[in-house]
């Protein structure tokens, strides 16, 4: 049955936990190794070594929770129990890796960034299952996730202007800002999650066949599903195509450009463009289709990051302006392929009479992870290969020609090829109109 459009209220307190969540990621990757390694004296490859095997977990806790979310109908929901138990365990493990006090080793950081990353698994999985089924409509679940990165953007913006205030007053100290960071979210985090539980109801589970197929059942009809195996790779290359580039932000403003201290300034101007484009990519969207919006919004990463190959010393404004303005898309990468995800549920919903949003976005989660980690491990060792060592003295000409070369035209070649896994994509707003009006015939057949 389609729901009613979705007021704003509600969109922004269903949301509301992204404004703390979603900058959780950004000072493990831009302050907890250089500050373990640098100022508290664990070796580097250490610090790597135990954030990367802390990611291992969520190749068990995804899919479990993500099954356990869709099965377990417990007094709150499915949802909201999850995001209540695992907000302490975010917050707990969050406060022993950023204060870490006379404990700091590699395996304390290993066992509570673990910790940490359940945690979080246990509030955000839950939390985008929950958006893909707070409506049923095409465009609306555009909104919802819209509204999310937004305010998951707006709160990445708060942060790095938070650490330019804390720098202007003379805490420019690693230790001092993760301690401002960690009581901002810890005093955060238990209100808008309160919001967020309170505020917003949970619709109950769509599905119409009594009998349930176990997990692998399911997995593979999940793996035969056409539209989320080209969301699946599409994604793939988005991801890894975007990480490529924020890998190498600093070593090109260091190596290339000559003046690495324009990187907090280039990254705020990046998220306030993300942020301002929302509304234009949503926009674009309802007019012209997600899988469309989503093919052109890759595109502009694409077309904007060919320039980027190009540039050299001397082009340092030119090259935030570009990077400013290929960034206005970011937002609408995730909060499109989301809303799309919403409705390649709606086609598994139709063909195993099951609602299991949490074992998507599972699946979904794994493979963002996954591609992540390629664009990571692309973004260092392509540069590497072709003869880039950070370390050097003075990097010739040569080598800067590559690494821009890996820096603009890897990136774009990627964002344009999986673009083309959208073409003819076959979940059209017709489409699912359809599916929609089959789940509910089947859900009431007398009706």
């Amino acid at each position: 049955m389609k729901t009613p459009r979705l007021g704003r209220l509600t969109l922004v307190a269903y949301s509301a936990p992204s404004l703390v969540t979603s900058i959780a990621a950004l000072p493990m990757a831009l302050f907890v190794p250089a500050y373990y390694a640098g100022d508290l004296g664990v070796p580097l490859a250490a610090v790597g070594a135990a954030i990367a095997f802390s990611r291992l977990l969520d190749v068990v806790t995804d899919p479990l929770i993500g099954m356990l979310s869709d099965r377990l109908h417990l007094p709150l929901g499915r949802r909201k129990p999850w995001m209540l138990l695992g907000a302490p365990l975010f917050l707990f493990s969050l406060w022993q890796i950023f204060v870490p006090g006379d404990s700091a080793s590699s395996t304390h950081l290993l066992i509570w960034s673990a910790l940490f990353y359940l945690g979080f698994t246990m509030i955000d999985l839950p939390h985008k299952a929950w958006g893909a089924e707070l409506s049923s409509d095409y465009d609306d679940r555009s909104r919802v996730t819209s509204w999310r990165e937004a305010i998951g953007t707006t709160g990445q913006v708060a942060l790095l202007a938070a650490l330019a205030w804390l720098a202007a007053n003379g805490i420019e100290d690693a230790a001092g800002q993760l301690r401002w960071i960690a009581v901002a979210m810890a005093f955060g985090l238990p209100v808008l999650l309160a919001t967020c539980l309170a505020g917003v109801s949970e619709h109950a589970p769509e599905g119409f066949e009594h009998a349930r197929r176990s997990t692998l059942a399911g997995l593979g009809i999940v793996a035969r599903n056409p539209a989320f195996v080209r969301m699946v790779a599409c994604v793939l290359f988005f991801v890894s195509g975007v990480a490529i580039q924020g890998t190498l932000h600093r070593l090109v403003l260091a190596d290339v450009m000559g003046d690495e201290a324009y990187f907090p300034l280039m990254i705020l101007l990046e998220n306030v463009a993300t942020l301002a484009g929302v509304p234009i990519w949503l926009a674009i969207s309802l007019r012209i289709g997600k899988h469309q919006a989503l093919m052109a919004a890759a595109f502009w990463i694409s077309v904007w990051s060919l320039p980027l190959t190009f540039m050299r010393s001397g082009d340092l404004p030119w090259l935030i302006a570009t990077v400013v303005i290929r960034g206005s898309s970011f937002a609408s990468l995730l909060f499109l392929a989301n809303s799309i995800a919403a409705d390649v549920i709606d086609v598994d919903t139709l063909e195993s009479g099951e609602q299991r949003s949490g074992l998507f976005f599972a699946v979904w989660g794994m493979v963002t992870k996954l591609s992540l980690a390629l664009g990571v491990l692309l973004g260092t060792s392509l540069p590497a290969a072709l003869g880039y060592d950070p370390a050097a003295d003075v990097i010739g000409e040569g080598i800067q020609t590559r690494l821009m070369l890996i820096y603009g035209a890897v990136p774009a070649i990627l964002m344009g090829a999986g673009a083309l896994f959208l073409r003819h994509f076959p979940i059209t707003r017709a489409r699912h109109a359809e599916v929609r009006a089959e789940l509910d015939s089947r859900a009431h057949p007398t009706r």
